[in-house]
């Protein structure tokens, strides 16, 4: 029966696979070298031929020792299957570490199959060690292990990333007391909210513990991110491990400084100032704590080598017509960054941004702030969703980027649930099934068909099922 490995993720568990392989070569004498896969989550090792048969005899020693011994295109995988405490296989295959046998000719080897780098190495090709960073978008761990290799794979290939890429959450947490009376205060103080319906709805600022599950999402399927910043208004999650060093809690008073009004319960508004976060990366990565990955991305799903960002556009129109005072203040954000585009460029902007992890460059915000400074700042002074918003991150500046040579159209395995629809527990059933989705977001709506109540458990056992194992940026002795 397959092991559950407490704090397991598909790199350690990659990495794992990898290690023993690698011991139990090394102790045949078996020489081997790695080569870079094709997928992060899985590694490859390469031997020459003449050694098929100790290989053989290794790999049915694993095999007969526990491991999962399997023949794949050109190769055969090995690896230990890891299950969630329901014992359902979380971990397995795509986590194998695949050995292949490269054909040997008078001067060189050759690949049986296809890398990214290259299918033949010259027998000349100097033999080196190399640690992680050589075989993905990874930043090696400060005395992590270092593999055999050939020289020619010390070469990264031509998509590949190597600049750093942090992450920018925002979080609000609706049932505190503090904020609760901050937030009634300044409903006092802007009496055109009322206005409109969506402009304070309560299930935009509910936290049900998503964070804790989007930043598991991201330990899991993107380990390349350098650092994570968490901007709130003055909350901390209980469970969060602020000591982490990769992890920053930052006030909304660090980011707006004497820009904008606080306190602000606008989003918009902060995304017109997550750019002026002190030592955050050229590229980055904004998140909502709705939005989760669900399957092993690389930096290239995100970002071009060059440093271009990709869009992923959403199938939904903005609305024509001018903005009205009881439409979706997004929608009302689509017409004004609609005008803002038409003006810079002559081109008319049709489709909403998906609502994913949103790809940023300071760069380009920043150049924006400096030709529409009015714009920003009004939105900033909104401390609600307001007619005259912009969404500035999450949308204006992914089609900036576009028609400046900054950005790509990129597609996208995407799901958007409504928790309140009725057909969200089937969705979300077969997403946990198939884990078909790249990314997904799971958005809080007034309640309609399920009750509040139901959304919960609902999105609860979803999200534990998918996550079962703690991230490193949790407490220890914090209950999931």
């Amino acid at each position: 029966m397959a092991p559950t490995v407490p704090a397991a993720s598909p790199l350690s568990v990659r990495t794992a696979n990898l290690d023993r392989v690698v011991a139990a070569l090394e102790a045949a004498g078996v020489p081997y070298f790695r080569v870079p896969p094709l997928q992060w989550q899985s590694s490859v090792l390469g031997v020459p031929e003449a050694h098929r048969a100790p290989v053989e005899r290794v790999l049915a020693g694993l095999a007969a020792a526990g491991a999962t011994v399997a023949p794949v295109e050109g190769a055969t995988a090995v690896y230990w299957p890891v299950t969630d405490p329901g014992r359902r296989l979380l971990f397995g295959a795509e986590q194998a570490c695949e050995v292949e046998f490269w054909r040997a000719e008078p001067d060189r080897l050759v690949a049986p199959r296809f890398n990214l780098s290259t299918d033949v190495l010259l027998h000349t090709d100097a033999e080196v060690e190399a640690d992680e960073s050589a075989f993905g978008d990874f930043h090696a761990q400060e005395g992590g292990a270092r593999y055999r290799t050939r020289q020619p794979f010390l070469v990264p290939p031509l998509e590949h990333v190597d600049f750093p890429i942090d992450v920018v959450y925002t979080w609000v947490d609706g049932a505190d007391p503090a904020w609760v009376a901050r937030k009634n205060a300044a409903l006092a103080e802007n009496g055109w909210v009322g206005q409109n319906e969506e402009a304070a709805n309560a299930s935009r600022y509910l936290s049900r513990d998503e964070l804790r599950y989007s930043l598991r999402s991201l330990h899991a399927y993107a380990p390349w991110v350098r650092n994570v910043f968490l901007v709130t208004d003055d909350q901390v999650p209980a469970w969060l491990n602020t000591e982490h060093p990769r992890v920053t809690v930052l006030s909304h008073k660090e980011i707006f400084g004497s820009a904008g009004k606080l306190p602000t319960f606008n989003s918009m508004a902060i995304e017109t100032r997550l750019h002026h976060i002190d030592g955050l990366s050229e590229q980055f990565i904004y998140i909502n704590d709705d939005v989760f990955l669900g399957q092993a991305l690389l930096p290239g799903f995100f970002f071009t080598a060059s440093g271009q960002t990709r869009v992923y556009l959403s199938r939904i129109r903005v609305d024509c017509g001018p903005v009205t005072a009881d439409e979706p203040p997004v929608m009302s954000a689509g017409k004004n960054n609609r005008a803002v585009i038409e003006k810079e460029f002559g081109r008319f902007l049709a489709f909403k941004i998906k609502h994913t992890p949103h790809a940023a460059r300071r760069s380009v915000l920043a150049e924006i702030e400096a030709k529409y400074p009015e714009l920003l700042a009004v939105t900033a002074s909104h401390q609600f969703r307001h007619p005259d918003d912009i969404s500035l991150t999450s949308s204006l500046q992914q089609h900036w980027s576009y028609l400046t040579g900054r950005a790509v159209l990129g597609d996208v395995q995407y799901m958007y649930r409504d928790l309140a629809d009725p057909l969200t527990p089937k969705r979300l059933a077969n997403a946990l099934r198939k884990r078909h989705h790249q990314l997904f977001c799971l958005n809080d709506t007034k309640s309609g068909e399920i009750s509040a109540e139901a959304q919960a458990t609902m999105l609860t056992d979803f999200l534990t099922a998918y996550y079962p194992f703690p991230s490193p940026f949790e407490l220890s002795d914090q209950g999931a």
